[in-house]
């Protein structure tokens, strides 16, 4: 095992790699920004060092300064958490050559997930379902309408390289094509260096489903069955749960079959997502991988008592899967809400600031995963989350009630959050139902518009989201701070 890890993160994650680091007696070492030098991970580390000012590029994704904090410190292992470098085949490639183990997938495996034209023909030739598209990036935009005119419209324009959300456009018909690829490559280029684009059909009220893998150094690569994240902004996620409603046992078994094969293709080790479309027909097809740990991990450790950062760990040190196939059991069901701080009263614009008080919400079956305390300043520089809220229940009614009761629960003042909104997806009886699809948010927002103007404005509650809004949650501007997971 090793002696100390160097967590090249910050927030929740940061405090999450701690925790487990803590209990497998592994010294730590926090970096951090100037925004961040009051920041709990801080606190909670054996050790911490600056890493520069605030700006994510001069510190968190510094790599010849975070190397410098792994190496001045004698750390033998870096985690990368999510987001940042954590899927930078490059760092991974600089930990490796100091003798410093990347605790994650090789550098290779990275690479070759990292570009999603190549990952779709890698999966394609390992026979794992993928979405008709082009074959590889696309030459320019006379390509692109040529391409689409053969799979047929809408399609989705996406970058090659990065995710969250950026770079990414649909477009129902030629002119969209033409305006959507030029402002998708723009924003690709400015957020991952290449404009380059790659095109795929969309998929109209599809869900998106993951499955959480698991592979060791020895070859053994599991699942630990899957999670619905269909419930979505501008393709990011807002709330996750797990089992998927609606998904048959042999459903489940061919695509958990599926994501296992394509891992297999790359020879992954370490904690991994495969990420699939299910069509209204019950077609499944590849997305992308995620090489690295997802936000959303709390929901799989609930449902299957599997701690997925110690496992990363261990793996990572050498040791073979503590599990096969066979073992991994759902209990339950599990959901999560992501806490962002934003305004819903101002389209849901970030809404950094102090938190002058914060409650966090307890009692049988609930977790948070939060890195915020009362007088924590909120910074501007990075992401809007702030809290994540898992719900374990026997079922899904309870585990719907029981994150009710938790968002009733927390309180946080001196800054907006999105509590108001999850509450409006619990009490959303279309929700309830378990009748999620990409296009969830959207039609709620359609029928919140509804109900407010029936009601007028004397009568609606004010505390609720104004969805409805032309920058309404789908969208409203991601943060452009950090890479979202």
């Amino acid at each position: 095992m090793f002696e100390k890890i160097l967590i090249a993160n910050r927030g929740e994650i940061a405090v999450r790699v701690l925790r487990a680091c803590q209990e497998m007696g592994v010294n730590t070492v926090a970096v951090y920004s100037e925004a961040d030098r009051d920041a709990l991970h801080v606190r909670l580390a054996d050790e911490a060092v600056c890493i520069g000012p605030s700006p994510a590029a001069d510190s968190y994704l510094n790599v010849s300064r975070i190397m410098s904090a792994a190496v001045i410190t004698g750390c033998d292992a870096i985690h990368p958490g999510y987001g940042f470098l954590a899927e930078q085949a490059h760092f991974a490639e600089i930990s490796e050559s100091h003798d410093i183990t990347f605790i994650g997938p090789s550098s290779e495996a990275i690479r070759l997930m990292g570009d999603k034209a190549k990952a779709r023909e890698l999966m394609r030739k390992a026979g794992v379902p993928v979405i008709p598209g082009s074959e590889g990036p696309v030459a320019g935009v006379e390509d692109g309408v040529a391409i689409a005119a053969k799979i047929g419209y809408p399609v989705l324009i996406k970058a090659v390289s990065g995710g969250g959300g950026k770079g990414m456009r649909v477009a129902r018909d030629e002119t969209s094509l033409r305006n959507g690829y030029l402002v998708a490559q723009a924003e690709a280029e400015a957020s991952f260096g290449s404009g380059a684009l790659y095109l795929e059909r969309f998929l109209d009220r599809s869900r998106h489903i993951e499955f959480q893998l698991a592979g060791d150094q020895q070859g053994n690569i599991i699942h630990l069955l899957e999670r619905e994240c269909s419930i979505q902004r501008r393709h990011q996620k807002l709330l996750e749960e797990a089992p998927a409603t609606g998904i048959s046992a042999d459903l489940r078994r061919r695509m958990g079959e599926a994501a296992v094969l394509g891992a297999r293709k790359i020879n992954y080790t370490s904690a991994g997502t495969m990420e699939f479309l299910l069509d209204e027909q019950q077609n499944f097809y590849f997305m992308e991988m995620n090489t690295r740990i997802q936000v959303e991990h709390p929901v799989t450790e609930e449902l299957t008592g599997v701690d997925l950062i110690k496992l990363q760990i261990s793996v990572a040190a050498g040791d073979p899967l503590p599990l096969r196939q066979s073992d991994v059991i759902a209990v339950g069901h599990v959901i999560e809400c992501r806490i962002n701080a934003e305004d819903p009263d101002r389209d849901f614009q970030p809404n950094p600031g102090t938190i002058t008080y914060f409650h966090s919400p307890g009692g049988p079956g609930v977790r948070v995963e939060s890195h915020i305390y009362s007088g924590y300043r909120i910074p501007p520089y990075y992401d809007s989350m702030i809290i994540k809220i898992i719900a374990h229940g026997v079922n899904r009614t309870e585990a719907v009630r029981r994150m009710r009761r938790a968002l009733d629960e927390c309180v946080v003042e001196g800054v907006a959050t999105t509590i108001p909104f999850h509450l409006e997806v619990m009490d959303d009886p279309v929700f309830q139902r378990g009748e999620v699809d990409t296009g969830y948010v959207p039609e709620l927002a359609r029928r919140i518009a509804a109900r407010t103007a029936s009601s007028g404005p004397a009568t609606a509650p004010s505390s609720s989201p104004d969805l409805s809004s032309s920058t309404s949650p789908i969208t409203s501007p991601a943060p452009s701070s950090a890479p979202s997971a």
